[in-house]
């Protein structure tokens, strides 16, 4: 009996059929096209210093060229929370622009029965800005503490003998600030305010570093700290001293090494104890050359030669 041709509509809603069996069977796609899903990659978390987070993202994507099945995944919201990150095991790595506080260590100590360890990943000159048309030329350390202190004197720029900021509208000072789980902010009252000393009241405190510059850039009569790789041509970075009198530096790379720069900083990284291999590797190759011309080239300090890793 001859064998009837296959209507164009069955030939297709058997192809159809094929292709479903060989997905459900095989996982596989149907035609020329069809290829094997990749692995997902190694995922490292990353969180906390918002200083640091530029420079942690900048790192996160070099370091995808270095190791292709690994993700590095960033983000900020302040030292504190990196810190609190890393002890609720949330955060893999916790970025950090202070020091660990003892309370802190002890907690990760209970919990992971070792204590945080401690990666140093590079320098900040914490930097003094104010709105590019103002006068200013220099500031010293005890007028600052004057500026931001809770008991400082000096609340007006006249006081410095700054009398006309174009379009500002008062002679007072608005201070910028940042918030208080902030890394940044717990160095700068500790070192400008004192270790036992708060605060002014009324300060505009910002959520992140490039917050305080951008209001800053858009208010005359403002002053602000916040990280050297924040500088933008919207503001004016002002020397600092010591004291009065002395001579005032502008932060760098020479001033905060040798620490002619008063308001430097280093930054770290910390990890959950030791930490496991891949998670080594990646710190290991943020503190060699590699990873540390990206500190340079994103506007932060890096390591001396002898101190990162080879």
């Amino acid at each position: 009996m001859p064998r009837l041709p296959l209507s164009r509509h069955l030939r297709a809603t058997l192809w159809l059929s094929g292709c479903l069996v060989l997905m459900l069977g095989a996982g596989g796609g149907c035609g020329a096209g069809a290829s094997r899903s990749k692995p997902r990659p190694t995922v490292i978390q990353n969180i906390g210093s918002d200083t640091m987070v530029n420079l942690a993202q900048a790192w996160a994507e070099a370091y995808q060229g270095v190791a292709p099945n690994l993700s590095v995944e960033v983000s900020g919201g302040g030292s504190g929370l990196g810190i609190a990150a890393l002890m609720n095991g949330t955060a893999d790595v916790a970025n950090s622009s202070r020091h660990i506080e003892p309370e802190e260590e002890a907690k990760g100590a209970q919990r992971w029965g070792i204590k945080p360890r401690e990666f140093l990943v590079g320098f900040d000159a914490l930097s003094i800005y104010v709105h590019k048309d103002n006068p200013i030329t220099e500031i010293s350390m005890e007028e600052l503490h004057e500026i931001y202190a809770e008991g400082g004197r000096i609340d007006r720029w006249s006081q410095l003998g700054i009398t006309n900021i174009p379009n500002a509208r008062t002679d007072r000072i608005i201070r910028v600030s940042r918030q208080n789980n902030s890394g940044t902010y717990q160095y700068f009252r500790d070192v400008v305010c004192g270790k036992h000393t708060d605060f002014k009241l009324g300060s505009l405190d910002m959520n992140g570093s490039k917050d305080v510059v951008e209001l800053v850039s858009r208010t005359p009569g403002a002053i602000g700290y916040s990280g050297l790789g924040y500088r933008t041509e919207n503001v004016k970075m002002i020397p600092v001293s010591p004291r009065k009198g002395a001579r005032a530096v502008l932060p760098n790379i020479a001033t905060t090494l040798d620490r002619s720069y008063p308001i430097s900083r280093p930054m770290f990284m910390y990890t959950p104890g030791q930490p496991p291999p891949h998670v080594l590797a990646f710190l290991e190759w943020v503190v060699s050359p590699a990873g540390q011309s990206i500190v340079e080239r994103i506007g932060y300090i890096p390591m001396p030669p002898k101190e990162a890793a080879p």
